[in-house]
């Protein structure tokens, strides 16, 4: 079987980068390459993050949505921002140590679900009754 070819850094990098906030870029971007969806950049030192990733450390609700929508992987770290705690709890019960994962730029599964304000204040009163 044959590899795709890759998708270029410049295009993977303009993703990511605006899947932190522009919501209108990232749907122009997903209609160029529908694949950039679940594309991530490393910022180096093995920093990987996904527009999706990069959506639920800054509180991008609508736009982690957006990706869902279009296919995105699910973490435990959007989760955490868009306030499932099914999801969370679950994942948690069967693997304690992933509470203590770093998600994108090391930032903590807690500080997502904080980023994802009142929809998201049970996961973030669950994360910070576990110590």
């Amino acid at each position: 079987m044959e590899r795709p070819a890759a998708l270029a850094p410049e295009l993977v990098s303009e993703f990511v980068r605006k899947a932190h906030s522009d919501i209108d870029r990232v749907r122009e971007l997903l209609a160029i390459e529908p694949k950039l969806v679940n594309a991530s950049w490393d910022w180096g030192g093995g920093d990987f993050e996904s527009g999706l990733g990069a959506a639920a450390h800054t509180g991008g609700r609508d736009m982690a949505l957006l990706l869902i929508e279009h296919g995105a992987r699910l973490d435990i770290f959007a989760a955490a921002m868009l306030g499932r705690l099914d999801i969370v709890k679950t994942a948690l019960e069967a693997y304690p140590q992933a509470a203590k994962a770093p998600g994108a730029h090391g930032i903590p599964l807690l500080t997502h679900a904080k980023m994802g304000g009142e929809p998201a204040r049970a996961v973030y009163e669950y994360l910070e009754s576990l110590g």
